[in-house]
């Protein structure tokens, strides 16, 4: 795990070398960093990271916008410091293809913490299972693990990463209610939710590519006050 890299892109020197000289004292090796846009882009080309910090306030570009570019070439973890708290920005930071935020001023050893987490969980989740199913189906979807595909009435739909790992968690557990703490601890692999709107976002994201009509779901329903659940049936366990 410690020999995964990890690019750190913010335009305040200070907090660069703040984050990786934590890294650096938890033993990870492979760290770079960015002060600028154009200069993540190359690190991204050239080293291609599983984990990137990214600062939303950038010298020649928007973190957002940066964001959109970076999926181009990579669907590395993209977690965002922001000092912006707003709903919109953090939807905003969601809908461009980021996975999770940490508010500025933060404490580095939370930064630490959720890239571990990360790289563990993907450490766990690239082990062959034996038992588990790797295809799941219900009503005109199938959830095809092996293949990271995500297939809608025959069609394949893109699906980003973390969209995708919490649609194949919902599958395998079926027809059981969830809350978004469980959601939260089990996808993201953090013990403590940054925001409701983390897990809500992405929720609807996988909505708008399941449902006929996002907003009034037939399978991934919300129960009221407890969590979500993803309905599948009889005939859809016999189909898969």
């Amino acid at each position: 795990m410690k020999e995964k890299k990890i690019l750190l892109v913010d335009d305040e020197y200070a907090i660069l070398q703040m984050l990786k000289m934590v890294l650096t004292k938890e033993s990870f090796a492979n760290i770079y960093t960015a002060t600028t846009g154009t200069e993540a882009l190359e690190m991204i080309k050239k080293h291609a990271p599983e984990f990137i910090v990214l600062d939303v306030m950038l010298p020649d570009i928007n973190g957002f916008d940066l964001c959109t570019k970076i999926r181009e070439y990579t669907d590395a973890h993209i977690l965002f410091l922001t000092a912006k708290v707003s709903d919109l920005d953090i939807l905003t930071g969601f809908e461009k293809g980021g996975d999770d935020y940490v508010t500025k001023p933060f404490n580095p050893l939370e930064i630490v913490a959720r890239i571990k987490a990360h790289l563990k969980r993907n450490v766990i989740s690239s082990k062959p299972m034996i038992t588990n199913k790797k295809i799941h189906q219900f009503g005109n979807v199938i959830v095809d693990e092996d293949a990271g595909e995500l297939i809608v009435n025959g069609k394949i739909v893109p699906c980003p990463a973390q969209v995708f790992l919490l649609l194949v968690y919902f599958c395998k557990n079926a027809n059981r209610v969830l809350s978004k703490e469980q959601l939260f601890t089990a996808v993201w692999g953090y013990e403590h939710m940054a925001d409701d709107n983390t897990v809500m976002v992405h929720i609807r994201r996988i909505r708008e590519r399941i449902e006929q009509n996002p907003s009034k779901p037939k399978h991934l329903v919300t129960v009221r006050g407890l969590g979500y659940k993803l309905v599948k049936d009889q005939a859809d366990e016999t189909k898969a």
